[in-house]
């Protein structure tokens, strides 16, 4: 069952009972925006039909249900605290993660259960942990039916679950490499696939992965684009780590970035490691949980 429906007709009214409609709702139980308003035009020269979005109300929202489940692949960490690097760290000092945001998990990622800050070091060694397994991903596997059959459904999957959100335009283009498998979503609302933060994006993927992991025989991962998200991503990620890394040299102060999904924070960790000066740790909570940056021990009491 749909909660929301674009329609268009020739006037206002038509396209919101056209709406209403195919939602099987009346007007007091839906939420209706007109995107665009109809115009006559002149002799039939200039006439455009009226686009209405018909949303039903108090509908649960299908994107919060995705990011709901974006942690499930990621990375467990628990609650920390340093109440030093707290008080050092004034508000100003919190740098925003950027306006555009995540690549999603692409492997399961090893879960870590300590009570203490994990260090850039130490989140080098849980991702050592996971990578020695590495040499059997980079065997070459032939793919079996059941495979094969496994991320068709997956791409279906993907173009269910757009369906719910209201995008009925989707296509999925599938491209492996061995175990690696890219589904890559073109749609004209790629921005309500990417969505903010590209938390829909990244929750997709995780679908994706769980759903893979379930039905295909071999071991095979996922990874969900679209308009070339991903290496837009990357590139804003290490822009945001070098800039703090300055900051933090500069004013000898720590910086508190916003919080950021597993993968990005192991990211501006290995990123940072190799800037002398700095040194990195996690704190709080899932999905909560974020980085600070501050003076390396060497550096910390430098003048």
């Amino acid at each position: 069952m749909k909660d929301k429906y674009t329609a268009q007709a020739p006037t206002t009214e038509e396209a919101i009972d056209k709406g209403l409609k195919a939602l099987g709702i009346k007007r007091d139980n839906a939420d209706i925006t007109i995107s665009q308003e109809s115009k006559k035009g002149f002799l039939g020269i200039g006439q455009k039909d009226a686009v209405v979005v018909v949303k039903r109300k108090n509908a649960k929202n299908p994107v919060e249900d995705l990011v709901s489940k974006e942690i499930l692949l990621g990375e467990k960490e628990p609650s920390t605290n340093e109440p030093e690097i707290k008080e050092a760290a004034e508000p100003d000092d919190k740098v925003s993660s950027l306006e555009e945001s995540t690549d999603p998990v692409e492997e399961g990622v090893e879960e870590t259960d300590t009570t203490h800050p994990v260090r850039a070091d130490d989140e080098e060694k849980v991702e050592g942990t996971t990578k020695k397994s590495e040499p059997e991903e980079k065997k070459i596997i032939e793919l079996n039916e059941k495979d094969e059959a496994a991320i068709q459904n997956v791409a279906d999957y993907i173009k269910r679950i757009a369906d719910k959100m209201g995008i009925d335009d989707v296509s999925v283009t599938i491209n492996r490499t061995d175990r690696r498998v890219q589904y890559i979503i073109d749609t004209e609302d790629a921005g309500l696939i990417i969505g903010r933060h590209g938390k829909v994006l990244n929750s997709l993927q995780t679908l994706a992965q769980i759903q893979l992991h379930q039905e295909a025989d071999n071991k095979l991962f996922a990874k969900v684009d679209a308009e070339n998200y991903r290496d837009r991503r990357q590139k804003t990620v290490e822009q945001l780590a070098y800039r703090t890394a300055e900051k933090v040299k500069k004013t000898k102060r720590p910086v508190i970035l916003e919080p950021m999904p597993a993968h990005e924070r192991k990211q501006i960790h290995r990123y940072l490691n190799q800037h002398k000066g700095v040194q990195t740790h996690s704190e709080g909570k899932e999905p909560h949980r974020y980085l600070v940056v501050e003076p390396s021990k060497d550096n910390q009491f430098k003048i």
